[in-house]
């Protein structure tokens, strides 16, 4: 049986995205539930499936998983040839080290850029700690790439869990048309020439669904 993820909306959720691109690269087959955030119900609708509330969650016949790194490790388990981490101890520490810091950090980023892949790719001028976030994120992909990324464009060279993870960070830095160095840079025209990546665009697009707080230019919601 096919897994299901339950998500929020494709356009704002960016801790669905991340299963969902994992799953889409790794081609494992699955269904999504789109579940609006912050709707009239949305809160009842989720704890159909989430003891916590919140998106995203994997359905697996009677394993109900959330939160997407949980979710990206359960699928490791389930189809390690996949290889969602690398094979190498030590690239394979660090790129859990690395997935782990951005599923608990990054927090001004996160405030002050959130996703929004509707939004018109426009310029949003940085508070020094959102640049330190940057500053810090473009040194862990230039990092990865110059010690681990032979054999790909990607972290770890073949796209992965710490690709995944840092997914909806290459969408806010192309949203907000956020400078960053060369091989940052190139790294974030790979992901951003994925399949799977224009295939959540073109679905995120699509939404009519506004959340306010996501709207960085509100009360007007600027859209391509």
């Amino acid at each position: 049986m096919a897994f299901t993820l339950v998500i929020g909306n494709k356009n704002y959720s960016s801790w669905s995205m991340r299963p969902w691109i994992a799953l889409k690269v790794a081609g494992i087959p699955f269904e999504d539930i789109v579940i609006p955030l912050y709707e009239p119900g949305s809160k009842e609708r989720i704890l159909q499936f989430s003891p916590a509330g919140k998106v995203p969650v994997l359905l697996d016949g009677d394993v109900r998983v959330w939160e997407s790194l949980a979710i990206i490790d359960y699928l490791s388990e389930r189809f390690p040839q996949t290889r969602l981490w690398p094979e190498a101890a030590a690239a394979r520490a660090h790129a859990r080290a690395i997935a782990a810091e951005m599923h608990a950090g990054f927090a001004p980023l996160r405030r002050h850029c959130p996703m929004n892949m509707r939004r018109p790719v426009r310029t949003r001028a940085l508070p020094p700690e959102v640049a330190a976030d940057v500053s810090r994120i473009e040194a862990i992909w230039t990092d990865c790439r110059t010690r681990f990324g032979q054999g790909g464009p990607f972290l770890f060279g073949a796209f992965g869990a710490a690709d995944a993870m840092y997914a909806p960070v290459v969408s806010r830095l192309h949203t907000y048309r956020i400078a960053v160095g060369a091989v940052a840079e190139a790294y974030k025209q790979a992901v951003m020439a994925l399949p799977a990546w224009a295939e959540w665009r073109a679905a995120a697009i699509q939404e009519t669904w506004v959340m306010p707080n996501a709207e960085v230019d509100w009360p007007v919601v600027p859209r391509e």
